[in-house]
């Protein structure tokens, strides 16, 4: 399939560290599939590893036809993948329409510019009050809606999204994972690194358990609710 994400054997290195110790893992199309495991698990390098944003990786990123592990960044964006890092990246100075445009500088779609922000607008109507304003005075949950539709601004294929509800007050959280169902039925594909474990396994088709750098269970998001020792390790927060 286009939007499927396949990784076999994946392994990451920060300096002498090594991260991932061979990550075996696959994002069906249209599917949310969640990355979960404690703090320092690897989580964050998975996702920047497919990104193409760690310089030292081996083994294979399968995605839309092409193994990644050889291509820049830049090429990788262009096949449909988006991702969205827990600092968000807001640029300071620049309006909400302005940092929605950034999205589109690569992207091919950017004579359509004024269509796909007034589709944005649509989907974000809290972003569509705001769009003249300095994006860095937006609250918290605010910036993280930003930051995700300037994500989706080049209609990707499957977005990468990390950590989005930190540090965001829980009305905001709820309007967010509504609309992460949302763009699952639209037909988008979602990899999701979350710290609330339970409200990311309620909206999961499947997930996957990390621990010291590589994949130790996978099991549907249902049942990794239904299991008591995973729910006391995992989504006790």
């Amino acid at each position: 399939m286009e939007s499927e994400l396949r990784l076999d054997g994946l392994q990451a290195w920060y300096g002498r560290s090594h991260v991932l110790q061979g990550v075996n893992l696959t994002v069906k199309a249209g599917e949310i599939v969640s990355l979960i495991g404690r703090n320092g698990a690897g989580k964050t390098t998975a996702l920047k590893s497919v990104m193409g944003l760690l310089p030292r990786v081996r083994g294979v990123v399968h995605f839309a036809g092409h193994d990644l592990v050889s291509l820049p960044a830049h090429r990788r964006f262009a096949l449909g993948l988006a991702y969205v890092p827990e600092e968000r990246r807001i640029v300071p100075g620049l309006t909400v329409r302005e940092n929605l445009r950034l999205g589109l500088l690569a992207s091919p779609h950017r004579r359509n510019e004024a269509q796909i922000i007034a589709a944005l607008a649509e989907t974000f109507p809290r972003l569509a009050e705001r769009l003249e304003q300095n994006a860095i005075t937006l609250s918290g949950g605010e910036q993280q809606m930003l930051a995700i539709a300037r994500a989706l601004a080049a209609d990707p294929k499957l977005i990468m999204l990390d950590e989005p509800s930190e540090g965001i007050m829980p009305l905001l959280v709820e309007e967010m994972f509504r609309l992460f169902v949302k763009l699952k039925q639209s037909g988008k594909t979602i990899l999701l690194v979350e710290q609330n474990v339970e409200r990311a396994l309620r909206i999961s088709d499947r997930a996957y358990i990390m621990d010291q750098g590589a994949i130790v269970h996978e099991d549907t998001g249902a049942a990794m609710l239904a299991d008591r020792e995973i729910q006391e390790r995992y989504c006790a927060v």
